[in-house]
């Protein structure tokens, strides 16, 4: 399993590669800029970023830049339709590992993926481990075991047994009032803290503009 980080601002391209990705055991978070994922994710937890290069705000070759120069060790795939040679040469200059043309199919990226890791040495590295037992309401990790309540033990279970372990709360549920989504952000609150406490590295769950929280750390149902 590797930690992988996607940056895209095609929602449907974006949420498709996560769901593939997850679906191969890896834990993938995605982005639609480069702000929303220098806010939101810790780059020191992360394997791999995928990258396209069109994006709003901060393109994709300055994202490359500056996490080449941060964190010089992180993977860069650089995910895009530029595909002309001066593209490619200057998707590698910015510090690109991998260069890949859209359309990409789905094996050459995964190939690609696992290629990096292993030039990396990333294979070697055992994941940490987060355990949580419902019926216990307990969540277990390297840091120590956690007590929960019963609804952050429903909602850590719903998060993980979910699509791309994303819970869409917005633009559902119309009628829904303030205090259920005040309550709500409460208790995400209240559960990132004891995913940290229990060993999660990094910012366990994060808010989706427009959407709803994703669960951003792998954790384990017993």
């Amino acid at each position: 399993m590797l930690n992988i980080a996607l940056v895209e601002d095609n929602t449907a391209l974006r949420e498709s590669i996560v769901d593939m990705l997850a679906e191969q055991g890896h834990h993938v978070v995605g982005f639609e800029s480069a702000e929303g994922f220098l806010a939101n994710c810790s780059v020191a937890t992360v394997d791999v970023v995928v990258l396209d290069l069109n994006l709003p705000g901060q393109d994709g070759l300055s994202l490359a830049r500056d996490l080449r120069a941060a964190w010089p060790k992180v993977g860069i795939i650089m995910l895009t339709a530029r595909g002309a040679p001066e593209e490619r040469q200057s998707g590698y200059e910015s510090g690109a590992d991998i260069y890949l043309a859209k359309p990409s199919s789905a094996p050459e990226l995964t190939a690609s993926i696992w290629a990096l890791a292993r030039r990396l040495g990333r294979e070697e590295t055992a994941p940490r481990r987060i355990v949580l037992d419902v019926k216990a309401m307990t969540l277990s990790g390297p840091s120590g075991t956690v007590k929960l309540t019963s609804g952050e033990a429903n909602l850590l279970g719903a998060f993980v047994q979910a699509p791309g372990n994303r819970l869409v709360t917005e633009g559902q549920g119309a009628d829904a009032d303030a205090t259920s989504k005040a309550t709500l952000g409460v208790k995400i609150v209240r559960l990132r803290k004891k995913l940290v406490a229990a060993g999660a590295v990094g910012q366990p769950i994060n808010a989706i503009r427009n959407l709803g929280y994703q669960l951003s750390v792998s954790v384990d149902l017993s």
